[in-house]
Parts: structure tokens; sequence; C-alpha cells
């Protein structure tokens, strides 16, 4: 047992960085990016990591020194106190605090475009987050939401144009949820009484996860969706099989009496 905290402050380093270098090689890592901007997400992303990477190793290096030399079993000299240094302690403060304001700038770029830069354009689709799924809603020909055409599916299924910019509305129907796309990316919370928007641009086709990252009640575990990325023409015919679909089953429904 001698030393047996300096070995175990020693190997968590090794253990950390060695889990990152091999995440990737064992499809541990991220999901596949599939949209326009998820490089800019991801060369944030790799950059925070590898700055508080560095800080880890060498706060956990520095443990496991003074663990090795200052260890009570072989280390029979008096202790020594100090009252500390003030240089030393605004070193450490303000270090953090220059970093942690440099980052902010640095990621302001990234933010702007996820968040306050929307394109010029209507929404193509409404998300409604309800316990537990999540319903959209397509307008119709007139291309206006709310009206007697729109399209609402109700099964978990989003399909979007692929290449181009689409703008999304969320919103929800009863508690806080979180509208999780992660092979795009980006992630945003919904919140009942308040109008929500998304935008990106996919560039491959496929089906990819729809995620909520907010626990929302007891059936939160269940809470999941797939969006399909179609070309426009195959976007176009989904929209006009959905649209006969939901016609068909409004047929035979008896409209409601007046009196």
């Amino acid at each position: 047992m001698k030393r047996f905290w300096s070995f175990l402050f020693f190997l968590v380093p090794v253990g950390g960085v060695a889990t990152f270098v091999a995440a990737p090689y064992l499809r541990l890592w991220l999901p596949v990016d599939v949209s326009e901007h998820g490089r800019t997400i991801d060369d944030l992303f790799m950059f925070i990591l590898a700055l508080t990477g560095v800080v880890f190793v060498v706060t956990e290096g520095a443990l496991f020194y003074f663990s090795w030399k200052y260890d009570a079993n072989s280390n029979n000299a008096p202790v020594k106190y100090s009252h500390g240094s003030h240089a030393l302690e605004l070193v450490w403060t303000i270090l953090p605090a220059v970093t942690l304001l440099f980052i902010a700038v640095f990621q302001m770029e990234a933010w702007a475009r996820a968040k306050m830069k929307p394109p010029d354009i209507a929404p193509l689709v409404e998300v409604t987050g309800r316990q537990f799924n999540w319903d959209f809603r397509y307008p119709g020909p007139d291309n206006k939401l709310y009206t007697i055409d729109d399209i609402v599916r109700t099964d978990g299924r989003l399909y979007l144009p692929v290449n181009e910019d689409v703008l999304l509305k969320i919103t929800s129907a009863d508690v806080l949820h979180s509208f999780f796309l992660p092979n795009l990316r980006l992630k945003q919370d919904v919140i009942p009484g308040m109008d929500q928007s998304m935008w990106f641009k996919a560039k491959a086709v496929g089906g990819f996860d729809i995620v909520c990252a907010e626990l929302c009640g007891w059936g939160h575990y269940k809470m999941k969706g797939r969006v399909y990325f179609l070309p426009r023409s195959k976007y176009e015919e989904k929209l006009e099989e959905m649209r006969q679909e939901q016609n068909t089953m409004r047929v035979g429904v008896p409209e409601d009496d007046d009196e």
C-alpha cells in the first residue's frame, strides 16, 4: 500500500488521455456530422477539450508529484507551514478568468451563426414537444401554417430537404423539452408559451436521431424521433404522400352537428 495514492493519481491522467485517444478508433466518439456548420462546432469542442485537457494533465501530474515526494511513510522531515503568496493567488485567479474570457470571445461567431442569424425564409415545419412525443406540422400548398391544408404528423418522423437552408419553428404543448439533433450539432430548449427557432443546412441524405435532452417526466426515455433528409424531388413526393394519407384518414369522419 506504500504510495498507493501516488499511483492512483498517476493512473487518472494516463487513463483519461488514453480514453480520448482511443475513442475515435473504437467508434465511441462524436456522432457523424451531417451539417454545414458542424465543423465549426466540432473545432470549438476540440479546442476547449485540448485546453482543459492540458490543465487536467498538469493538475493530476502535480498531485502525483507531491503525493510521491511527501509520502508520510518515507519522509520524516517536520512539516513546514506557509501563509501563502498573494502573488500566486493573483496568478491562479487571473489566468482562469482570462482563459474563460478568451473562450467566450472565440466562440461568439459560432454562437451567432447558430442562434442569432436565422435565414430569411419562412418556417418549413413547426415542431411541437409534448409528453412524450414530437409532433410536426407542415404548411400545405398555400405555404402557410395553421390553415386547413396543413399536414400534421404525430409519428415522430420529420422529413426535410437536403442541401437547403431549413428554418424550424419549435414550441411546447406542456412542459420543458429540448429538441436535440446530435448529427447536426444543434440543441434548442423548448419552453411552453414561447416560439423558438432552429436553422441549419444538412449536407447528407439519410435518417438521424431526434432526442429530447431535457428531463420532461416519467416517459422522457421514450421521447425519440428520426429526421430524414431527402433530395428536393423526393421531399416533395413525401409531402404529397403524407397529404394524401391525411386526406384519406379524413374521409368518412362525420362533421359536427350544429344542434
